[in-house]
């Protein structure tokens, strides 16, 4: 009856009395039966979905419905494409698409892939805007460099601290302190602001590496050089002694800290 509506009962569709057109699919002289078809009087419009939607295609349709796994939406009626999870942002670990979406609100979104055979539509929302791991976070994020953040979650291998909307880096609990650490909620607590150092930006795996006790670290030294400064009447501490000055190979990446990288709605920049 139908080539993309979910038809339950015919008298959604049509009604006792209605004149309607249909095609002859089969003639069963055995049984006595004409098999008829009303979806065939019209093109399937799957047949046209690779046309109109090449890959690359930006498309505008309403949330249809939330899964764990994605979104469907519906680009035209009838047709939904799927925006998977890992689709939706770039930097954002999201577990569900309710964190970011709600049902019935219109969105835009690229179009991934076709597969007609299987009647399926990959959709991307953070490939609407660049990836941020390209270019924008390692040039803002520099192993070397002292920042601030957030800490948003506590596990027991570590804590995740939020560097800016939408990305964070990981403090392993071996970073913590220098003594060792049992509980990371010994020595942190949940929406604390922290000052970390920058130990790693791995792009492959999208992390970024980070350690409170080497931020202390340069901050005791700044601290000293600021104290032998100050005993030497105004001369220049010791070349190494100040923010970033060499621990543990890091080099100088700006102990200063870095600006924030502004994203786009996907999560890119």
């Amino acid at each position: 009856m139908s080539w993309t509506r979910r038809i339950n009962h015919p008298s959604e569709l049509v009604s006792i009395g209605e004149e309607i057109d249909v095609v002859v699919l089969d003639i069963n002289k055995d049984k006595q039966e004409i098999s008829l078809g009303m979806k065939q009087t019209e093109v399937n419009p799957w047949e046209l979905v690779a046309e109109k939607y090449p890959p690359g295609t930006v498309v505008e349709g309403k949330v249809r419905n939330l899964t764990s796994y994605g979104a469907f939406v519906e680009i035209e009626p009838g047709i939904d494409g799927l925006l998977h999870v890992s689709d939706l942002s770039w930097t954002k670990k999201l577990t569900h698409p309710n964190e970011l979406l709600k049902k019935s609100e219109s969105i835009k979104c690229v179009v991934l892939e076709v597969d007609r055979t299987k009647q399926r539509v990959a959709l991307g929302l953070k490939q609407m805007s660049e990836d941020p791991w390209h270019e924008a976070i390692p040039a803002h994020y520099q192993p070397g460099m002292i920042v601030q953040g957030k800490v948003t979650k506590i596990t027991n291998f570590g804590v995740f601290v939020e560097l800016e909307d939408d990305l964070e880096g990981l403090l392993h609990i071996s970073e913590l302190a220098d003594h060792k650490v049992d509980k990371p909620q010994d020595v942190v607590q949940q929406d604390q602001e922290v000052e970390v150092k920058i130990l790693r930006v791995d792009l492959e795996d999208r992390k970024i590496g980070l350690s409170l006790k080497r931020a202390a670290w340069t901050s005791d030294q700044d601290a000293a050089a600021e104290r032998q400064e100050k005993k030497d009447g105004g001369g220049q501490p010791d070349a190494g002694a100040g923010a970033g000055g060499g621990l543990g190979g890091l080099g100088d990446g700006g102990a200063l800290g870095t600006d924030k990288i502004t994203f786009g709605p996907a999560g890119g920049n």
